[in-house]
């Protein structure tokens, strides 16, 4: 059937939209309407169970925290953009790192164990990113916090309060443990005194490691902070092995007597700074000299401003719990002033080797976007100090301009395997880089930015596609043997999300040139204009040439309707989705599938099959006793921050109908689809102008 683009155009005269349809008889099924009793904002597990223990992670978009069933523990600590070879093949990949807050406690000579406490209770508590858990032991009762600080991107904090219903003598250790992925170990500990300073010394202890190609030195920095009473505890250091070292303290407490103390740390790297070891241990000072309460005061008004941009849903308690718990993670995930993207995994874990897809700037991008357009900055600044390697990338294959990895590391380089072929072949990617930058602009209105930041991106990645596509003999353009969006679709033509998002790309480009004054190719608008797509005999868009009705992995003509919107017909839309959607498997489909569906569905006014798909697309994937989401339905391996960002579209997008303005800025569409059971839809902050917009 030939080329079909310019019947589906961005802006094209077709109605999107018709009006929503609100059926009262939808089933709310197990949307949840009890009351919580806690305003949504904790998960909290009850006696956790190690055997289904799936950690929820404190993070301040430097450092990621991951709980452990155990009191005190964190299974697994994360440093963002630290990466080598280690254990993965020849890939870079983040690293296992040194735990600062490694703290065990014994009472009354018996050390504590979740085995032998009662009464055990963990929480997270998403309003200021603190993990919180207590317990009873014996005759004392004992509460502990932690966090990685929101105002400090490389510092960490837990405070440890105890109360006693008799004498007992406490002694609480904390240790510097190296993992096999770091190696050389330097281990010190020092008292700290300071010239004109009447305080008594305190002791810090750390620990300087390097990476496996010695690229990288890490370094942690931990210490006791003491009541004022007690500044002069003394304090024990030992070595017991080669790879950890600890200081520890005693201290009696009386019956009737409460106690606290804190510890406080950093984990620092070269990759961050050029003197990782002094400046772990400034930080460390930094926190012992702040005024008691500092710490946490301004790290909970830092996460009170991130807050000021929230989704609050009434008429759902469960519905709320579960789209705030996906807010706090891509919040917690990334960080102003950075130059990071996330990793599908975010810092929940070491999935996925910690590399950047486009799972960022198509999933996780787009809700950050619309509350804090100063979180998805740092994400396309990590594309963009990558341009010189893309640009590199681009020419090993013998193409123009900048080709963006699949999967990008510390130096953009490509570090997918070279037994995948996603790293040869995927390359929509490059499009999906550059369908970021343009969203940003049209959000923010930053033409500065655009001129010394987007414009370099989106020039390059066009002058890509004009090498890569290919003019005919049918007169039209074509993109061939290329891995689909679809990944089980390999090395095939003109496949449909690769071509629309290719010639988003061509335009937006060409837009940011006529933005800026600057001239561009005649080439680009004939490319973006005249890329080829194709129907089956039923109408429904093909996805690649020769397609014959295979199952799919993962939508991919569905996005030509939602986030391309380069396919604006209802009937078009739903006739896609009903074929497509019955050829993607039940359980083996990332959960971003499921959201996309459920904003094609609420743009269509079908209100019942938008919210099937939206509960569809993250509650079969939740995993106990925190809800973390996997990437699939049975999977293991959270916190799928992709899907969260997908299911947030879904309300944003969908249930709400806002969208990025074509002329800049954050529109409302006409019609959307909420769902009958909630009473009323408040997202408010959005944009750089933080408004409110409010769906009854």
């Amino acid at each position: 059937m030939g080329n079909t683009y310019d019947r589906w155009a961005v802006g094209g005269s077709v109605k999107r939209f018709l009006t929503a349809v609100m059926l009262a008889c939808i089933s709310v099924l197990s949307a949840g309407a009890e009351d919580t009793g806690d305003d949504g904002w904790l998960l909290k597990a009850v006696e956790p169970d190690p055997a289904q223990y799936y950690g929820v992670t404190s993070a301040n978009g430097v450092i990621g925290l991951v709980s452990s069933p155990e009191p005190f523990g964190i299974a697994e600590t994360v440093l963002a953009g630290v990466y080598d070879f280690y254990g993965r093949g020849r890939v870079n990949n983040f690293l296992p790192n040194i735990n600062p807050l490694r703290l065990t406690m014994t009472l009354g000579g018996t050390k504590i164990r979740r085995t032998n406490i009662r009464n055990f209770v963990q929480s997270l508590d998403m309003r200021n990113g603190e993990f919180v858990g207590e317990f009873d032991f014996k005759g004392v009762h004992v509460s502990y916090r932690y966090c990685a600080l929101r105002h400090i991107a490389h510092a960490v904090l837990m405070e440890v309060s105890l109360s006693a219903d008799e004498d007992v003598e406490v002694e609480a250790r904390l240790e510097h443990r190296v993992p096999p992925s770091l190696h050389g170990a330097s281990m010190m500990t020092n008292a700290f005194e300071f010239h004109h300073k009447s305080a008594p010394p305190y002791t810090v202890i750390t620990t300087a490691a390097l990476s496996p190609s010695e690229a990288v030195r890490t370094v942690v920095s931990s210490a006791f902070l003491f009541p004022e009473a007690d500044r002069g505890l003394p304090t024990v250091h030992k070595q017991p092995s080669s790879d950890s070292h600890n200081i520890s303290f005693s201290k009696a407490i009386r019956k009737g007597e409460a106690w606290n103390f804190s510890v406080v740390g950093s984990l620092i790297s070269s990759a961050h700074t050029a003197d990782p070891l002094n400046q772990a241990e400034r930080i460390v000072t930094y926190a012992r000299f702040s005024k008691d309460g500092e710490l946490l005061r301004r790290h909970r008004l830092a996460w009170e401003k991130l807050w000021e941009s929230d989704i609050v849903i009434e008429g759902d308690s469960l519905a709320q719990k579960e789209v705030r718990s996906m807010l706090y993670h891509l919040y917690s995930f990334t960080r102003e002033g950075t130059a990071y993207s996330p990793s599908p995994m975010g810092l929940s874990g070491l999935g996925y080797n910690g590399h950047v897809f486009w799972d960022s700037e198509m999933f996780m991008m787009p809700p950050l976007l619309m509350l804090h357009p100063e979180l998805a900055r740092p994400m396309l600044e990590y594309r963009f100090l990558r341009l010189d390697e893309a640009r590199r990338n681009a020419a090993a294959y013998g193409f123009q301009g900048a080709m963006y990895p699949w999967e990008s590391a510390s130096t953009g380089a490509e570090d997918t395997p070279a037994t995948s072929l996603c790293g040869t072949f995927q390359h929509h990617v490059t499009a999906d880089v550059a369908i970021g930058f343009w969203r940003y602009y049209l959000v923010t209105g930053d033409k500065e930015w655009l001129e010394t930041r987007g414009w370099p991106v989106l020039k390059a990645t066009a002058e890509f596609w004009a090498s890569r596509a290919e003019k005919k003999d049918d007169g039209l353009w074509h993109i061939d043997n290329v891995m689909c969006a679809d990944e089980w679709a390999l090395n095939k033509d003109d496949n449909a999300y690769t071509n629309a998002a290719a010639a988003l790309n061509l335009r937006y480009a060409t837009a940011a040139g006529r933005v800026l004054g600057h001239g561009t190719p005649a080439v680009w608008k004939e490319i973006s204009e005249g890329l080829f797509f194709d129907r089956m005999d039923n109408g429904v868009t093909l996805e690649h040439k020769g397609y014959d009705g295979a199952e799919i992995k993962q939508a991919d003509v569905n996005l030509l309707a939602f986030p391309l919107q380069v396919i604006t017909d209802r009937r078009q839309m739903m006739l896609d989705l009903d074929y497509y959607s019955g050829k993607v498997p039940q359980k083996n489909t990332p959960a971003m599938t499921q959201s996309m569906f459920s904003v094609i569905c609420s743009r269509c006014g079908d209100a019942p099959q938008a919210w099937k798909w939206f509960v569809d697309s993250y509650r079969p994937n939740a995993l106990p006793p925190f809800g973390v989401l996997a990437e699939f339905k049975g999977g293991t391996n959270p916190y799928f921050a992709t899907g969260a960002g997908g299911s947030l579209q879904a309300v944003i997008f969908g249930f709400a109908g806002l969208d990025f303005a074509p002329g800049g800025g954050v529109t409302q569409l006409r019609n959307h689809a909420l769902p009958p059971h909630w009473k009323r839809l408040t997202i408010k902050g959005l944009g750089p102008e933080k408004k409110t917009y409010v769906i009854e």
